[in-house]
């Protein structure tokens, strides 16, 4: 809502030198919200001054073009000369002048210059170069009687005026209408707020015939008539000034007028041209496939849900949104039929959704407009239409239906201090719901208490010799007021909303900041701990974390060639999506992370190692639906636990990715590609991080290529995979080639148990090297497995430093593994013998689980 300052003034008395930022900041202090205070004359500087066309010449030029020569009096001893392109004004129109030195929007400086052969000195504005206006079609003409040459055209235009830009919330439909903000800046600046006043006629039926037929849509229909209306009638200067500084064009005075009644009183009206209406006016719901042709030329299918205006040749109007064009006031109206209704919000919010066709009107409609302001709204525009516009009211005032009734809310005075914790007076209370526009009532109850507890109506300790009805006991009265809200407020339902508009009328800012006593917080979880040490350990090691939408597509399933029994393909499908094309929720990290990969590589970033850690989705293993318990009180323990059992099992997960390069080429060499020993290693920094050991196995699951893929283990249990992926999947997805993922379920690894510094061994190691034959389909992780179980105790660390396979040399169908053993006793030096007799032993078990044989 943009209200001018002068407007507000109109129905308030501002303070003298009260700057419109600290009316703005007033506002705020009662809750509403000020975007900003401008100036219509935003950007515009310099000699600006109303001229008159005192003659003109008009020359064609050689490009086809028609110039005028123009002799401006601009309140100067001599008339200047200015050169214009239009030729919408005659000798004698009052025009804007825009003199050397001035400056309009856009920066765009004015100064005497030579075209067309003359020196135009100065410049004729259109609306549109003024900044006040698109219409660029002509210059602008005022109105003979608004000024004189020389006057200052800004004052003139009403551009020196300051307009206060207010975001009106929902609940505050009131606050679209000057009137309304005029109401909230008196009750912020303490001063006096004057209403729209005006004479409204008895009502007698005679404006103009008219029938409700569905009252729960309209329950209030009132219409007024003018006759004789000027169809020539120029929309007065303040008018048409205010309408453009609120955001709104100039049309015709009719349509001008009731804009302007609208912005200023908050109810919408509408204007029929009374010679185009055929039979009495009816309000009811459209009919099926019932068609209407409205004001913006749009042929529209009504639906029966759509609350309509008709006369006997059917739907003229769609309620509250927008008239119709079989009876739009033109050029030739002189007899105008004026309407003000109240319409059910409900109702004209669908209608604006169904036709996705908002208005000015709708917009006050959908969040209530004030009943009892129709007649006042009608009385004024027939006035304007009478004052401006040489129109005669009709006589007769027509209303049908009552309005919706406004109940009484029981509100003890003492509740507002008890919410908001200021000390607010029972008084203070009364003045604040006044100011607000509510009726009061007041209503005492006595309440008893006992003679030691001897206490004033407000809760204070009395004086011994208090009076008393009876022994041990006296009464003491609890003041509850009985608040009718006003009708232009019908937000106000309860108690707790009465409270607010005390509260917010006494200043939010007042409300003390008192923070509640926090119990001694316990610190971070073991779990928690252990979750935040594996993203450490990841960053540190080079990864980058990223956080992907936990929203995928069905067809990454098939990109990934899950079996059609895979229990990922089982995902939990939302109801109501984000995107219609992601409408399941993440059975696995990967999609997000692979999804992160291909745009980066995309946008020229080819060497990455990211990871993530999130929450997967899988089906709940009850099947059943959750129930969907009432609001009026708390869900029982039973629908507690059922809606707990229907909700997706939650396990946390953590995945990396690898493309590109792992180790970037430089001086020092070629770079290194990233592999599935990569993906490996990255499982074993989170194995170090959570201190546990992984136990790597030959796996065979998509998304992964079946001979490059390794499972995890942590006591027996599968926690994860490893690998580069399939091929196929790479070539799906658009990945860079040999891309390697790794994904554990963090909730199977155990809560680590406080760690226990180690035993660090005063004597020295033995290091052996061993190298094994070993058939190609044998695993290095089992391999080494076998070879620590075999060497015993001694054996301190064990490593793979080389592998080699040569069927020249080996033989065919087999490779050589080589290790590194170290080799140290607890107590005591150990000997060569010692280690080798431990090294022997592990080569003893590999030879008897795999045919193992020292390399020669």
């Amino acid at each position: 809502m943009r209200a001018p300052i002068s407007w507000l003034a109109d129905h308030v008395d501002l303070p003298a030198g009260l700057s419109p930022r600290a009316i703005g900041d007033a506002l705020v202090r009662v809750g509403l919200e000020v975007e900003k205070v401008e100036s219509a004359a935003e950007g515009i500087t310099g000699p600006i001054v109303v001229g008159r066309v005192l003659s003109f010449e008009a020359e064609e030029q050689k490009n086809g073009k028609t110039i005028r020569w123009c002799s401006v009096d601009v309140g100067e001893s001599e008339p200047r000369g200015i050169v214009c392109g239009a030729a919408n004004f005659a000798v004698g129109d009052l025009i804007v002048a825009v003199l050397p030195g001035a400056t309009l929007p856009g920066g765009f400086e004015i100064s005497a210059r030579k075209t067309y052969g003359h020196v135009s000195d100065g410049m004729i504005c259109s609306a549109r170069e003024l900044g006040i206006g698109e219409d660029h079609s002509g210059i602008l003409v005022l109105d003979p009687d608004a000024a004189k040459p020389g006057d200052d055209a800004l004052s003139v235009l009403g551009l020196d005026d300051a307009v206060l830009d207010i975001a009106i919330t929902p609940d505050r439909g009131y606050c679209l209408s000057v009137r309304g903000l005029a109401r909230e800046a008196g009750a912020a600046l303490g001063v006096p707020f004057h209403d729209v006043t005006v004479t409204v006629p008895v009502i007698d039926g005679d404006a103009y015939p008219v029938t409700v037929s569905d009252s729960a849509g309209c329950d209030q229909f009132s219409a007024r008539a003018v006759t004789g209306l000027d169809p020539a009638a120029v929309t007065p200067s303040f008018i048409a000034n205010r309408l453009r500084a609120a955001g709104m064009r100039s049309i015709s005075l009719t349509v001008d007028v009731t804009n302007y009644v609208m912005l200023e009183t908050g109810q919408p009206l509408h204007a029929f041209d009374r010679a185009r209406l055929a039979g009495e006016l009816v309000v009811r719901r459209a009919e099926p496939g019932e068609k209407l042709t409205t004001l913006d030329g749009s042929v529209r299918v009504l639906d029966p849900d759509d609350l309509v205006v008709t006369d006997d040749s059917g739907a003229i109007a769609l309620a509250g949104v927008m008239g119709g064009a079989s009876t739009e006031i033109g050029t030739a109206t002189t007899d105008v039929v004026l309407e003000a209704a109240h319409w059910d919000p409900a109702s004209i919010s669908r209608a604006v959704r169904r036709h996705k066709l908002p208005s000015e009107a709708a917009k006050r409609f959908e969040r209530g407009v004030d009943p009892a302001i129709a007649a006042v709204a009608l009385q004024r525009c027939v006035d304007l239409l009478v004052e401006y516009g040489g129109a005669a009211p009709a006589p007769g005032f027509t209303v049908v239906g009552d309005g919706p009734a406004v109940p009484s809310i029981p509100l003890s005075v003492e509740l507002p201090a008890t919410l908001s914790g200021l000390d607010i007076s029972a008084d203070t209370v009364r003045a604040r719901l006044e100011q607000v526009g509510c009726l009061l009532d007041t209503a005492e109850t006595s309440e008893s208490a006992p003679a030691d507890e001897q206490t004033d109506p407000a809760g204070r300790p009395v004086e011994a010799g208090t009076s008393r009805t009876r022994a041990g006991a006296h009464h003491h009265p609890v003041r509850t007021l009985s608040v009718r809200p006003p009708s232009w407020r019908p937000d106000l339902t309860d108690p707790v909303d009465l409270v607010e508009e005390v509260v917010r009328l006494e200043g939010y800012d007042r409300i003390p900041s008192t923070l509640p006593p926090s119990p001694a917080g316990t610190g971070l979880t073991e779990a928690q701990r252990v979750r935040r040490a594996i993203s450490r350990a990841l960053g540190s090691a080079g990864y980058v974390e990223v956080l992907s939408y936990p929203f995928v597509a069905p067809s990454v399933h098939d990109a990934f060639g899950l079996p059609a029994d895979d229990p990922r393909r089982r995902a939990v499908r939302l109801v109501n999506p984000l995107s219609d094309a992601e409408p399941e929720m993440r059975t696995s990290l990967l999609p997000g992370l692979l999804a992160n990969l291909a745009r980066n590589v995309g946008r020229g970033n080819r060497d990455l190692a990211l990871f993530e850690t999130g929450l997967v989705y899988q089906q709940s293993s009850s099947g059943r639906a959750a129930p969907r318990p009432g609001v009026e009180h708390r869900p029982s323990d039973e629908q507690l636990a059922e809606i707990a059992a229907a909700l997706p099992i939650q396990p946390r997960h953590a995945a990396v990715v690898f493309g590109g390069e792992v180790e970037l080429a430089g001086w020092w060499g070629p770079g290194r590609p990233a592999d599935f020993s990569d993906a490996v290693e990255a499982a074993r920094v989170i194995a170090r991080a959570a201190r546990v050991r992984f136990e790597v196995r030959v796996g065979n699951v998509a998304p992964w290529h079946p001979g490059r893929c390794a499972e995890l283990f942590l006591d027996g249990t599968s926690v994860g995979y490893a690998g580069e992926l399939h091929p196929r999947v790479v070539a799906e997805l658009g990945l860079p080639a040999r891309t390697c993922a790794m994904e554990l379920d963090l909730d199977k690894l155990p809560v680590p148990v406080p760690p226990v510094a180690p035993e660090l061994s005063a004597f020295p190691p033995v290091l052996l090297d061993l190298a094994l034959v070993v058939p190609l389909e044998v695993s290095a992780a089992d391999l080494t497995e076998t070879l620590r179980a075999g060497a015993g105790q001694l054996l301190e660390s064990i490593r793979l430093f080389d592998v080699y396979a040569d069927a020249a040399r080996l033989g065919s169908g087999v490779k050589s593994l080589a290790f590194a053993c170290k080799f140290r006793a607890p107590d005591r030096t150990l000997t060569v013998e010692d280690a080798t007799l431990a090294r022997d032993a592990a080569v003893a078990a590999a030879a008897q689980r795999f045919g193992a044989r020292l390399r020669a």
